[in-house]
């Protein structure tokens, strides 16, 4: 039985289904919103998404109207844009936020709520801030997310990651009020996603279930979603990539998305292939979703023994048909399955051609070492080059 404490928050109600952003009025009306600002993302702005979300507000009877639309958000949140969109935000005399699209349009709209709640000009000159209850309190500004990918999670989590252009490193601002009042969850906006963004997106939310499962301070409740998720990852990734018509499947990773990042926030420590992925993004460019795809299987191989010990409960949600009662053999199974599964879905197996050489290796241990996330787990650094050796395809002595 569990006895040590922990601690569980969900406040963003989610509403899911095929048609469910029909609802999105209604909802910022629901939540006190009149005056509606939609953020929203360059791959959303060229799919014409845009224009369904406006026909929506201007067949509404309510007393809701759409003032503004920025549509000129980048992959990631960074902060030359949230500094934007807040004057944007301001200058139209908002009172209520829309996020639609991906990871990037998410935390920028949770960054402009904070920066809006606390009266700050320019989110560069705030670096890392973590804000829990009491401390933190209520954002009365009324906000939805509407996401487009089939996975991103960020609808529901605390938290908004932004890269400062400034200086080329992420910093966060976590506050227990600054995940949205309401998420919209409908499989029919991803529709104009490409077969490689669903692949990266889904192998992410693989990720974010593995590392919450692993960590030492998985409990009962994070278990329950991370197993699940990955359940449903193994069930229906493939068809969502494969057959672009499959609305179920992409719901489901949409749904596995959301529980794989409500796993993964409130238990965030040892989390090494985070660690690495975010190490190679800040020094080498390198997108933090590739980076995942290719780092999950070498970094369980080669961390063993932090995966040993819960690994037949894996191998059990994974649905491995006959999984090994030996540890280390069931591991080698399960990472043969993540393997081929990353093989089906035509994701690199390497980072070949970034800028990285065997002259850099030093400098890679100490920005894993650095790494805010690697701070509970620190990674050896015969294993970090044993890793970024072998997926830069480089010939190295691991004992330099």
């Amino acid at each position: 039985m569990q006895t040590s404490f922990f601690q569980i928050t969900s406040r963003t109600v989610v509403n899911y289904g095929a048609g469910s952003q029909s609802l999105l009025p209604k909802m910022v009306e629901g939540v006190g919103g009149k005056r509606v600002v939609l953020f929203a993302d360059r791959e959303v702005a060229r799919s014409g998404i845009i224009n369904q979300i406006k026909e929506l507000f201007e067949a509404f009877q309510g007393d809701v109207q759409l003032v503004g639309i920025f549509e000129d958000i980048h992959e990631e949140a960074i902060s030359e844009t949230v500094n934007r969109c807040t004057r944007f935000f301001k200058e139209s005399n908002g009172d209520s936020l829309v996020a639609l699209g991906a990871t990037g349009a998410i935390d920028t709209v949770k960054a402009v709520k904070w920066m809006v709640h606390k009266e700050i000009q320019d989110i560069r000159e705030v670096g890392r801030i973590t804000e829990r209850w009491p401390e933190a309190q209520l954002i009365p500004i009324p906000h939805v997310a509407v996401p487009t990918l089939t996975g991103t999670g960020a609808e529901v989590t605390a938290v908004a990651m932004i890269t400062n252009d400034e200086i080329g490193i992420k910093s966060s601002i976590y506050n227990s009020f600054v995940n949205p009042d309401i998420a919209i969850l409908d499989p029919e906006l991803t529709m104009f996603l490409s077969p490689e963004d669903i692949a990266f997106t889904g192998f992410t939310t693989l990720v974010n279930a593995i590392e919450a499962y692993f960590s030492p301070k998985a409990n009962p409740m994070t278990d329950a979603y991370a197993q699940h998720a990955i359940r449903m990852i193994a069930d229906h990734l493939s068809n969502a990539v494969l057959d672009g018509s499959n609305l179920e499947a992409k719901g489901n990773m949409q749904l596995a998305s959301l529980m794989a990042k409500s796993a993964f926030m409130p238990i965030v420590n040892a989390i090494p292939i985070h660690n690495m992925a975010l190490a190679y993004c800040g020094k080498f460019g390198v997108p933090q979703m590739l980076a995942n795809a290719v780092l999950l299987p070498n970094v369980m191989e080669t961390l063993d023994t932090f995966y040993l010990s819960r690994i037949q409960g894996f191998a059990q949600a994974l649905g491995l048909a006959d999984p090994s009662p030996h540890a280390k053999e069931c591991l080698s199974q399960a990472v043969t399955f993540i393997r081929d599964l990353r093989k089906e879905i035509e994701l690199p197996e390497t980072l070949v051609g970034f800028d990285v050489n065997v002259d850099s290796m030093k400098d890679i241990i100490s920005s894993v070492h650095n790494e805010p996330s690697g701070v509970h787990f620190e990674i050896p650094p015969d294993a970090v080059v044993k890793i970024t050796s072998q997926i830069f395809d480089l010939s190295v002595n691991i004992n330099q």
